[in-house]
């Protein structure tokens, strides 16, 4: 057991923590054959990096993020850049589901402390995708409320506020230290858990709780795993 008082709340980050967000194969797919396959992991890598940069400034609609990043892709590897393309590839982000055992590990977790959602999805598709989890959360926090995207530290700022919570109140869940852990650490919040789900490095100097199966979450909190008998 980790946390040996419960918070007030367990926050977490949804697309690549509990929801698989699978933009890069809609890109393939969406992208197709346009996509040459000597370029498209450079593409790929590339509008990864963007689309972190264009949530760093003055807030825009998740759907010009993802257009924008893609035009900057494009551009970089010398594709032509199509705004059907990247309206599709938006437009599929709701069709994306959960990772496998995340609506047990969430619903046995909700029995000692509530849930809390933080995202940088637009609130219709946030609402879309957190049906898909099936697990009961008391909020669900998204950019487009915050006027900003994670990992800008305004988003943390937002989050305190709304709960009402100050740092130590809450346990910040992640897959990502880019977007969220390395804010939560600069912003208070000790305690924190990184799901590793393998598509970014171990940050383990930001202080958390490493898991790499989501069935371990409620253990940290002294529950016993959903598969236990």
């Amino acid at each position: 057991m980790a946390f040996d008082t419960l918070p007030k709340f367990v926050t977490f980050d949804m697309n690549g923590t509990l929801i698989k967000f699978a933009i890069n194969d809609t890109m393939r797919d969406v992208l197709g054959d346009r996509l040459p396959a000597e370029v498209a992991d450079e593409y790929l890598r590339i509008c990864k990096a963007y689309r972190i940069d264009e949530c760093m400034g003055a807030y825009k609609p998740f759907h010009q993020i993802v257009a924008n990043s893609m035009e900057r892709a494009s551009r970089k590897v010398g594709l032509e850049f199509r705004a059907d393309e990247a309206r599709e590839v938006y437009d599929r982000i709701p069709t994306f589901g959960p990772y496998p055992g995340v609506t047990a590990a969430l619903n046995r977790l909700a029995e000692a402390v509530p849930l809390v959602i933080i995202t940088n999805s637009d609130t219709a598709q946030a609402e879309r995708l957190a049906e898909k989890l099936k697990a009961p959360f008391e909020v669900i926090i998204t950019a487009e409320q915050m006027g900003c995207y994670k990992p800008r530290l305004a988003a943390f700022d937002y989050l305190f506020e709304k709960l009402g919570v100050t740092p130590d109140e809450l346990v910040h869940v992640s897959a990502s230290p880019m977007y969220d852990l390395r804010s939560a650490a600069v912003m208070g919040i000790e305690k924190k858990v990184y799901v590793d789900r393998g598509f970014e490095h171990d940050e383990h100097w930001l202080g958390y709780e490493r898991i790499t199966d989501i069935a371990d979450l409620p253990v940290l909190f002294g529950l016993p795993r959903p598969d236990a008998s």
